[in-house]
């Protein structure tokens, strides 16, 4: 009471920390739940009991489970040590619950039976996934190779529904990461940031021009400085073929501005066909216009324009379901 008379008003401070109760209440709350599964049995134990129960017999209901009677037996007796209790009176005319055993079944078959409805929407959800797959690939890839992987998987997987999203390397890459496909293919130089992946076939690019240009009566090869300073027909920034090309020609002067700069390779091959300059493309998608001679495949020395063709996927995240299947038959059909 102050001088005044009048009460004087103290507050609390606000605890800083938990009080001792509190703290004791959360330890016992995790240790409840660390030795929980040390208390319970496991469902294959309860599975037991409750066909103990149906059967009236130990061997039966071994017999049912699958297991030998010694092992039922043995199950039965480290079940009543965890418990405390015995469960099951055992004579020469069979099995017996005791009416702890009655009680202990009860709870055992809601336990199985909430098992079962954990393990029916697992599955449902399994069913779920693997009824899809999401594919994101590069361009020559989806053009040229991934229409007979997937009639492959069709047959072994008639009912997954597969989507394509067909786009250059970087593309591909950003959709995985977004987790907007299952799997992907690209066709660069090394494995995109943040992914995985492993070679599934090979391909070499070709330069390429109508029959009317200069190049295609060449005798001998092309030098890699006279491609590099000459302005081709070439796809975009961030696709696969872009990146060989200009790691290729980086030491002799790196690629002039390109004529064109397309987005596909079945634009830069009808841009080559109509004439509007040489091309470097995919040897997978040239074969029918070389074939017909609509295009002249020139000769480059002292260059390498062999890649590696990859499937990826994000980090640390191995392909599953269909995804894992569409893998293991592309590596089961090497390419180039």
């Amino acid at each position: 009471m102050s001088s005044s008379g009048e009460f004087e008003e103290r507050s609390t401070p606000a605890p800083t920390s938990a009080s001792a109760g509190e703290r004791r209440g959360e330890a016992y709350g995790a240790d409840v739940k660390a030795q929980l599964h040390h208390r319970v049995p496991d469902l294959g134990a309860l599975e037991l009991l409750l066909a103990v129960a149906r059967h009236g017999s130990l061997g039966a209901a071994a017999r049912e489970v699958g297991i030998t009677q010694p092992a039922a037996s043995s199950r039965i007796r480290s079940m009543e040590r965890q418990l405390g209790v015995a469960l099951v009176d055992r004579s020469p005319r069979g099995s017996r619950l005791t009416d702890a055993g009655a009680l202990v079944t009860d709870w055992a078959r809601r336990i199985v039976e909430a098992a079962e409805a954990f393990d029916a929407g697992a599955q449902a959800l399994r069913g779920r996934r693997d009824s899809r797959l999401r594919v994101a690939a590069s361009m020559t890839i989806a053009e040229y190779l991934l229409p007979g992987w997937l009639i492959a998987l069709r047959a072994e997987r008639p009912d997954t529904a597969v989507s394509l999203q067909a786009g250059n390397s970087a593309v591909v890459a950003e959709r995985l990461l977004a987790n907007e496909a299952d799997i992907g293919f690209v066709e660069g130089l090394a494995v995109p940031d943040g992914l995985d992946g492993v070679v599934v076939a090979h391909d070499r690019l070709a330069v390429v021009a109508a029959p009317s240009h200069p190049w295609a009566r060449r005798r001998g090869p092309l030098d890699p400085a006279e491609l590099a300073a000459t302005p081709l027909v070439l796809r975009e920034r961030g696709s696969g073929t872009r990146q060989v090309l200009d790691a290729a020609l980086s030491a002799h002067g790196g690629l002039a501005q390109p004529l064109l700069e397309l987005a596909s390779t079945t634009a830069v091959k009808a841009a080559a066909v109509s004439g509007a300059g040489p091309a470097v493309l995919s040897e997978l998608a040239i074969a029918e216009e070389l074939a017909s001679r609509r295009l002249v495949a020139i000769p480059v020395g002292g260059v390498q324009l062999r890649r590696d063709l990859r499937a990826v996927w994000p980090a640390g995240h191995r392909p599953t379901g269909p995804a894992r299947d569409l893998l293991s038959l592309t590596r089961a059909r090497p390419t180039g």
